[in-house]
Parts: C-alpha cells; structure tokens; sequence
C-alpha cells in the first residue's frame, strides 16, 4: 500500500513550514516540500523532511511534479503555510479532486483593492480608500480622505512597504519609496491610499465558519506596523467579542471565503470594529502556538485533517491566557552577541523562545515583518500572571548591535524611514 503523503507548496521560514511538518507527521503522514529553492528553509534539513525543487510559480510544473508524486505514493493532500502561494495550492487541489480553498476567492482576496471594493458593496465597515498608480494621483487621494493615512501595495504581505503618512513630506517620501524602484513589485504598482483607523488592534482567527476566538494585538513605534506583542484570547466584553464575530463573518460571506483557516485584521474604532485586512490562511507565528496553550485546539492539525478529508475537532480542552512579545532592534549594524534565551527558556510559563539570527549577521530594518529577530510565548491560567512571565523572560536576552561605518558623509542605511543611532542598541520597550 502506497504510502500516505502531505505535500506542501514552499515552506515558511519562521516556524508555521515546520509546525505543518511536524503535525503532518503526527497524523502518520509523510510531509513532502515543494520549492523553487528548499536550501532556504534551514529545518528541512534539519527535520530531514523531504524537499523537491520546482518552479512553485508554474502551476504546470507543479501538476507535473506532483503527477510524478503520485506513482509513489498516495497524496492525502496539499496545503501550505504561506499565502502567495495559497491560491496555487486551490488550483492544485481542483487539480487532483482533493479537498481545498476556492482559488478565485483566494485571488480576489489577495488584491486588497478588490478585497475592499466587496467588503464595501457588502457593506462591511473598512476604512475610506482610494487606489492610485502615480505620485500626483496619491497627492490628490491623501487630499481627498485627509491626512494621515496608510500607503500601501496592492499585492503584499507581512506589512512589506506599508506605512503611516502623516503629512506631505512622509507622503512624499513614502511614495517616492515605492513608485521609485525600491520596493519590489510584483506586477504593476497599485497604491493604496488609505484612512488611518485608529484603536486598538485585533485578529479574528477563525476555521470554516467559527470563530476560534480573537488576539490583540499592539504595533511597535510609527510610522511603520511592526507587531511587538500579541495575546490570546483579548479582554474583550462579550458584545464586543459579538460585534467582531459578526463583522467577521460578513467578510466571509463577501469574500466567498469559508473553508478553512482564515485570519481577519481589524481595529477598534469610534464607530466600532472596521475591517483592516482579511487573509485568506491560517495566521502565522505566534498565533498557532497562542491557541494551542489557550484552548488546546492545535490549529495546524485540524486545518490538516480538513486538508486530508478528515473530521476536525475545534473543541476547547481548557481556557489559559497566551501572550507572545516579538523581539526587533531599533537600530540598524552588525550583531555583535545576542543571548539570555537559554535562562528565559527555563522560566516556568515560557512556553517557547526563537531566536531567527546569529551573532555577526548584518540587520538590516525594513518596518515590516523581516525586522523580526526572535520571538518569546509564555502561557498561565489568567492574564496577569501570563504578563508578568512573559516580562521576566524577555528582559534576560539582550543583544549588542555595532552600527554600520559611515561611508563618506553619511552612515549606512538599512531603511529609508529610520535613521541607525551612533551606540550600541538595545530594544526593551
């Protein structure tokens, strides 16, 4: 009997690749990894998962591939933790008959300016938008809804070339920044100029059609969104909860979206919950890991056993409180020394510490996801306790950061926005 197998399209390099590998593996299955360059996902050699090298943006590559696949073994099915690659792993799965998201609710959802265009006819609360193509054209739009506001690509993830304006030079600047050759586009930039909403910040993390239950979260300093601390599940009055829970499940029902995992983004606003962003995927790390010592709903497996054809169990074994800090610099230079993970490992209530670099590596910030450099869990049966763990844990690893020479006149940069400091750095905000 041919063996059971769960292939999954590229990996992730920080953490959910690797949680799908190992929870596929619990299940008896055997975890097969496509990518157009395996070498970047440190784990799979190191878990000695299964990697095969293929052009993961040709879909008939990767129907060949997994033709090839299955004279092997016996393909459960396909999945995979990242999203750009999401609406490919729809198309495979229509593919080959097995279970799967919808690739054209995927597609749609992934371009933010059409994912606003059906929250809008659905008459979903989202913040005033505009898209726009060119430098005059954003100037007239920032205008017209009225400063700050958010500039953003149209395609994008991770807050990659997202950022607060909050006059005309930041607007200027910002644009220059990515109409200027700088930020990579995809296709052809699309901008999209956006209010600034302003409250606090949640995410909706659902399965199907149920809510699994909502995070809070909080940014590090403007005018970038670099996520600095999560927790699980957020102090929310129960008609607070209600109102997001129903304002999450419009977006669903305007989306077409409703099969597995998704992740809605909204913040709390005078007039209430407004929809910032709905990802079509499961949420990233730390948010899998923050349900699990919540709820003990592993939310990686379950999505599997859908994948697979299975029956899921969405159903809570306890009720703890998780919280999660990210670990960023706030300078740019060489890492001199980073530790202390070892002694915040071994604290009771930790549940995980990752640290994503090595001592000599360069950092450079981009004020997006790619400024993350670790990150710290601590779970306990109430909110306080969890807080103050969490604290205790993350003020014991410290790093050192040497500031890039100055070449002529000027230091290096690693950003356009954030100018490095001249000392050493040390982030324990």
């Amino acid at each position: 009997m041919a063996r059971r197998a769960l292939v999954l399209v590229e990996g992730h390099p920080r953490g959910s690749g690797l949680l799908y590998a190992q929870a596929a593996r619990r299940l008896g299955l055997h975890p097969i990894t496509l990518s157009a360059d395996p070498a970047q996902y440190d784990y799979l050699a190191a878990e000695g998962i299964e990697a095969i090298r293929v052009d993961t943006d040709n879909l008939d590559a990767l129907i060949r591939e997994c033709s090839r696949l299955r004279a092997t073994y016996d393909i459960a099915g396909i999945t995979c933790a990242w999203e750009p690659f999401y609406a490919t792993v729809g198309k495979l799965c229509r593919h080959f008959d097995l279970p799967g998201p919808n690739p054209v609710s995927i597609e749609r959802c992934c371009d933010k300016f059409v994912q606003r265009q059906l929250l809008a006819e659905a008459g979903v609360p989202i913040p005033a938008y505009r898209l726009t193509t060119n430098t005059m054209d954003v100037e007239s739009c920032a205008a017209e809804i009225g400063l700050p506001v958010i500039l953003k690509p149209a395609v994008g993830s991770g807050s990659r070339g997202v950022r607060l304006c909050r006059n005309i030079d930041e607007l200027a600047e910002h644009t220059t920044y990515l109409l200027g050759g700088k930020h990579i586009w995809p296709s052809s930039p699309r901008i999209l100029v956006e209010e600034f909403a302003q409250g606090p910040q949640y995410t909706a993390e659902i399965m199907g059609n149920e809510i699994i239950g909502v995070v809070a979260a909080e940014f590090g300093l403007p005018p970038h969104f670099v996520f600095r601390e999560f927790t699980f599940p957020a102090l929310l009055a129960d008609d607070e909860h209600e109102r997001i829970a129903d304002v999450s499940l419009s977006c669903l029902r305007a989306l077409g979206l409703g099969w597995g995992p998704t992740n809605i983004e909204l913040r709390w606003t005078k007039r209430g919950p407004v929809v910032i962003e709905v990802n079509p995927r499961l949420a990233g790390t730390p948010d899998p890991q923050m349900v699990q010592l919540a709820y003990d709903v592993d939310l990686i497996t379950e999505h599997i056993k859908l994948v697979i054809g299975d029956e899921w169990n969405l159903r809570r074994r306890h009720s703890h409180t998780a919280a999660a800090r990210i670990l960023a610099p706030d300078s740019d230079g060489t890492l001199d020394w980073i530790g202390g993970e070892s002694q915040a490992a071994a604290i009771s209530g930790v549940a995980e510490v990752k640290l994503y670099v090595e001592p000599k590596a360069p950092i450079v910030r981009k004020g997006d996801c790619r400024d993350w450099i670790g990150h710290v869990i601590a779970a306990s049966p109430n909110l306080a306790r969890t807080k103050a763990i969490l604290q205790h844990a993350v003020d014991l690893i410290d790093w050192s950061i040497t500031p890039f020479p100055a070449v002529g006149n000027e230091r290096q940069s690693a950003t356009p926005y954030i100018p490095a400091p001249a000392q050493v750095a040390r982030d324990k905000r």
